[in-house]
């Protein structure tokens, strides 16, 4: 267990997370067919060319998951109870194949549970960006934590 119990996740504490990702062709495509999306944007060099963006984008869903994943070993790895929500989700700059994603997180807010008293609320905020410092991905995540254990 490496997460961060609720009382550790005060407002304002702002994470590094050490484990940064390259994105691949195969992270993509394998995201996009699971999850039965058809978009050429995605999976047609070809098409893709045609566009604005001169090649495929990474499948925006998969962007978000890693995003998520690469904030579990130092925040949630182990002391949370359920994420309860996504919110404001945004994607500033595109993502591409062989692109380098690392993320920080802000503590937004953190709150006491009303009705768990071994848990509280805490509102994440994840910022991601590439090896060019681009932002790339931005969300707030909303879970439900562990309190430390007595």
């Amino acid at each position: 267990m490496s997460g961060l119990w609720f009382e550790d996740l005060t407002e304002g504490l702002v994470v590094q997370h050490a484990t940064r990702r390259t994105v691949t062709e195969t992270d993509n495509v394998l995201f996009t067919t699971m999850t039965m999306n058809p978009a050429p944007l995605h999976l047609d060099h070809a098409y893709a060319a045609t566009t604005e963006f001169g090649r495929p984008l990474v499948n925006s869903m998969f962007t978000l998951a890693l995003v998520v994943g690469l904030s579990v070993p130092e925040l949630t790895l182990g002391t949370i109870v359920a994420q309860l929500g996504l919110d404001d989700v945004v994607f500033p700059a595109p993502v591409f194949h062989g692109d380098t994603v690392r993320v920080e997180t802000e503590v937004s807010s953190a709150r006491a549970s009303g009705s768990r008293p071994d848990a509280g609320i805490v509102v994440f905020e994840h910022r991601a960006h590439n090896q060019h410092n681009d932002l790339v991905c931005r969300c707030r995540r909303t879970g439900l934590m562990h309190r430390r254990p007595s």
